[in-house]
């Protein structure tokens, strides 16, 4: 349950926001407007000082902004202490994503699996991380699911039916150091592989940030008249792809 001092953590700085989205449609999921007219978010995770101070994991929260910075929505993690402390990266969770009136209009939901997150054997089901995205809450829009591969991070995007309808392909590398500075990026495909349609890209935070927090930033991009229900779920996958491999205390990856 949230606390009343977490619902005042909820809400954004005054004069940050955007304004108001457009009008609903029958084919958009309620709350989801925002994204029918924009073809890229900004995803700034906070930073959490008793994390940075004492290494303890604490719920995550997130920015998602528009290209100009404005902010859309807010994104905030919810697990239990013990699930975060045992489980680190690996751990279940939700993500409730609330609109400028906070109203909760996307979940994001994890579930936990003990074995999970080899990329060589993600043709198991019981191997593979798998996040579900619910717009509005209860109604499944779509599925992210880590596929098996050799090395790189590979992940289908699927609707509600759960059919591939866009595959995503990590870098070789996701180690940001002193050596690595550029952004990472996570190509999104066609479900063909044939044609380049966006990208998920972590961003460099900075030396010393990355050093000694986990704080993230992100930026999703894909084409502007993406069926609203996939790009509901390419938002997901941004999540899956933090905790997979940026997740982690004091400045250790976690994969």
């Amino acid at each position: 349950m949230t606390t009343e001092t977490e619902v005042v953590q909820l809400q954004p700085e005054a004069g940050k926001w955007s304004g108001d989205p457009p009008p609903q449609s029958l084919a958009c999921p309620p709350g989801l407007e925002y994204l029918t007219q924009i073809d890229q978010l900004l995803i700034h995770q906070q930073v959490e000082l008793l994390e940075a101070i004492t290494g303890w994991e604490t719920k995550n929260k997130y920015q998602i902004k528009n290209s100009v910075g404005q902010q859309i929505y807010f994104a905030r993690e919810e697990t239990g202490l013990c699930m975060r402390l045992c489980c680190g990266p690996a751990r279940g969770f939700q993500i409730h994503i609330t609109d400028n009136a906070g109203n909760e209009v996307i979940r994001v939901v994890r579930e936990f699996k003990c074995c999970a997150g080899c990329c060589w054997c993600a043709n198991s089901d019981c191997c593979a991380f798998e996040l579900r995205v619910e717009a509005p809450i209860g109604n499944i829009v779509g599925y992210v699911r880590q596929t098996q591969s050799c090395w790189i991070g590979h992940f289908d995007i699927m609707n509600a039916e759960r059919e591939t309808v866009l595959k995503i392909k990590g870098p070789c590398c996701v180690c940001q150091t002193i050596c690595c500075t550029a952004d990472l990026n996570f190509m999104v495909y066609s479900r063909d592989m044939d044609n380049e349609i966006g990208r998920v890209s972590k961003q460099w935070p900075g030396l010393l940030k990355e050093m000694f927090t986990d704080t993230d930033n992100f930026g999703v991009t894909f084409p502007i008249d993406l069926d609203v229900k996939i790009k509901a779920t390419l938002l997901g996958a941004v999540f899956l792809i933090d905790f997979m491999y940026f997740e982690h205390s004091g400045g250790g990856q976690s994969s």
